[in-house]
Parts: C-alpha cells; structure tokens; sequence
C-alpha cells in the first residue's frame, strides 16, 4: 500500500533531520566504540524506523517499496550500522513472518519488531553454505511435538543482541522424505567457543548425518534467544560498519515446539528467496544514500582543498572523477527506484532487485574508491569520513548475495523469460 503523500513527505523529513543533526554527528563514536549510542537508539524506536516496512496493523507504517526506498535513501546518508540495527526487523527476519508466518506468530511476534522491543536475526549462513544456501548443514529432527536443532550459523546479523532467530535448517532431503526421529539430545555444556562438536562437523554429536544437498528439504524455524541448547559466538571483528554486529550462533541440540515452524515443511528456502529479494532494495537503497554522501565529501573537499593557491575542484581531471561519482550516484538511484516500482506493481520481484543491488553496490564501490582519491592522503588516514566509508562500502558487495550471485540470478531471469531452462 501507499502512505498519504502528506504524511510520507512527515515521515522522510523528519528521518532525514534526525540522521543529519543527531546521527552523522555520532559517527565518530559509533566507530571508535563499535556502537550505535542508547539515546539514537530510543530515537530511532520511537520514529518507528523499526517497523518501516512491516504493515501498519501490526505495528508498522506500511510503506511501499518505492516508499521504502526513498526512506533508506535518508537512512544511508550516515554510517551503515544505524541502518543495520533495525534492518533486519524490517527485512529479512521480519518478512520471514510476514511472507510466511500464521496470523498468531504475526500477533505474537511483529508488533514487538516494529516497536523496537525485540530484534530478530536471520539465520542462514553457515561456515560452508553462503552464497549457495542449499548447502546448508544445519538439521532439524523431530523429537515428541517440536523440533530438535544442531548446527552452525556464520556472520548473524544482530546475532549478539537477537531476541529472536529465524533459523532455516534441513527437515527432510530434497526428495521429500522427512528426517527420522532421533532421541532426545541434551544441551552441550556452557565450557569453552565454539562448541567443540561443532568444529568442523555440520551438527552435534549424536545428530543425524547431514541431508543431501538442495534447497526441497529446508524449513524455518522461529527460535527465541532464550532457548537452551542456543548460544551466541563472540563478536566478529571486521574490516568496516563498527557497530553493526555480527557473529555465530551455535544451535546444539536446541528444542522448539511444532508450532515454531514458519510456514510448511520444505517451504523455507523459498520463503528465503522471497526475503532476500526485499531485502536486496533495501541494500541497493542503503548504497545509493551512502554514495550521495561521499558524493558530499568529495566536492566539500574539493570546494576547500588547496594546491598550487587554488582549489583542486578547478582541476579539471579531479572534476572528472565528482562528474563520474555524481553519474554512478544518480543511475544507482534511478535503477533503484524503477525496480522499486516494478516489485510494487508485482511485474519482477527478483530480477529487478537482483540488477539494483548488483549496480548500487558497485557503484558504491567506485564512488567510495574516488572519493579517497580526491582526498589524496587525508582519504587514506584514519578519521577522515572518506577512509571510514570506503572500508563500510566494500561489504555491500559480498553479504545478501555477492555481486556473482546476483549476476546469476539477472542472468537465469532474462534466459527463464526467453524459454530457456
């Protein structure tokens, strides 16, 4: 649905005010103490930028996604981990419920994302399955009227401060047959990380031997934190985005009733498909918001910097590289906002956004790389927004599918319209 025009231009105003005069200043402690501050959390909550894009009567503001774009335009202005702290809620751990959920599991569990009082996590990566989930190892067996888990989730968005996992795990091989019954296992004991059953080894000791690989034998799972047999890795130290947490989550035997099934048995890789297609926009978005800031950077630095008693903006190979930033910055923007419509009008939910997230990221990339480059060595010192973002940049390109992935999946769409299989 679309928003009254009145109150959407309300609620764009107001984000792009709250990331400008109260975020962007934060950024430097966001980076220094790999953190986004209580307060701008309490904010963001109150906003209802928690629930942006989850439907109004549960919570939400129920954009579209052309809406939701144009949100995360502002949202992408600043240091990526604002974005990523209530991402996941409104993307892919949230649609998980709303693509997929019964109406309870939706009451019980979204107006709680969209008011900022739980976060979720998607649980999908796995140390050996990433770019292609299919081979994911991680198992759900039946045990009386639940579900017993074992297995290892890598790089878990908001794993570390999660209420709630979506974990996608194997019920049955891809040709259907449903796991055996297992014994009930105990939880592992709290000594030592990672477990060491898990260390190399696709499930817990006593487990059942991985499924055959294919997406046909994957389910869902809604899995609270507090679920004995679930544990959380240390944090994951990375190259860029402080603040925005990562790390493992170590499923040993974990025990979720029947009812914390999202959707029908075999269903969950399709349902990830769907999230991830959703998802997709918002990254490209989230790259479009960032470039135009560095797009900023540069021509403020080009505008002040001086050599040779001059600006070096009146250079004019430097006004090729603001001339070519600006281009990239506002084709991602166009291509985003058209596949924004088209997902809307229902005419391509996966190629579309497969295209937008592709060219955003790497525009994003050459944006960042320029960008540095104007700033000669002030963009390659520590403390300079330019340095900062070109290192936040480089995983737009990797996580919720790596540029080659996305190429496959433009490529598979245009060959499925033309009749080839």
């Amino acid at each position: 649905m679309t928003t009254d025009p009145e109150v959407f231009a309300e609620v764009l105003a107001a984000t792009r005010r709250f990331v400008r005069e109260v975020v962007v200043p934060a950024e430097e402690e966001i980076e220094s103490r790999d953190e986004i501050p209580a307060e701008i959390r309490r904010q963001a909550a109150a906003m209802g930028l928690y629930g942006f894009a989850l439907p109004e009567r549960y919570g939400g503001l129920g954009l579209s996604m052309e809406e939701e774009v144009r949100l995360v335009f502002e949202l992408g202005y600043t240091s990526p981990a604002f974005r990523s702290m209530f991402g996941t809620n409104n993307g892919i751990a949230g649609h998980v419920l709303l693509l997929a959920g019964s109406e309870d599991q939706r009451v019980a569990w979204l107006a709680r994302l969209a008011s900022g009082e739980v976060t979720a996590a998607f649980a999908l990566t796995e140390p050996g399955a990433g770019s292609d989930p299919t081979g994911l190892t991680t198992t759900a067996v039946r045990d009386g009227d639940g579900w017993r888990l074992d297995g290892t989730k890598r790089y878990i968005t908001n794993a570390p401060v999660a209420d709630v996992f979506m974990v996608f795990a194997r019920t049955s091989s891809p040709s259907g047959a449903s796991s055996p019954e297992t014994p009930p296992t105990p939880p592992a004991s709290a000594a030592g990380w990672p477990p060491p059953t898990l260390v190399g080894s696709p499930a817990a000791a006593g487990a059942p031997a991985p499924a055959p690989r294919g997406g046909r034998g994957i389910s869902v799972f809604l899995v609270p934190r507090a679920t004995p047999g679930l544990s959380v890795g240390p944090r994951d130290e990375k190259m860029g985005q402080r603040g925005a947490w990562t790390a493992d989550v170590v499923l040993e035997g974990a025990w979720v009733p029947a009812g914390s099934m999202v959707g029908a048995e075999g269903t969950g890789y399709a349902t990830s498909l769907r999230c991830l297609a959703h998802g997709r926009l918002h990254i490209a978005a989230v790259c479009v918001g960032l470039a135009e800031r560095l797009v900023d950077e540069s021509v403020a630095w080009a505008s002040t910097r001086r050599q040779s008693g001059r600006a070096i903006a009146t250079f004019q190979l430097v006004q090729a590289m603001l001339a070519d930033s600006a281009t990239d910055h506002a084709a991602a923007r166009a291509l985003v906002l058209e596949a924004a419509r088209a997902y809307d009008a229902g005419t391509d939910t996966r190629g579309g956004p497969a295209m937008a997230k592709y060219f955003a990221s790497e525009a994003l990339g050459r944006v960042a790389d320029r960008a540095v480059q104007v700033h000669g060595g002030a963009g390659y010192v520590r403390g300079s927004a330019a340095e900062r973002f070109y290192r936040d940049a480089r995983l737009f390109r990797i996580y919720e599918g790596t540029s080659q992935i996305q190429q496959l999946v433009i490529a598979r769409s245009l060959l499925r319209s033309a009749g080839v299989s």
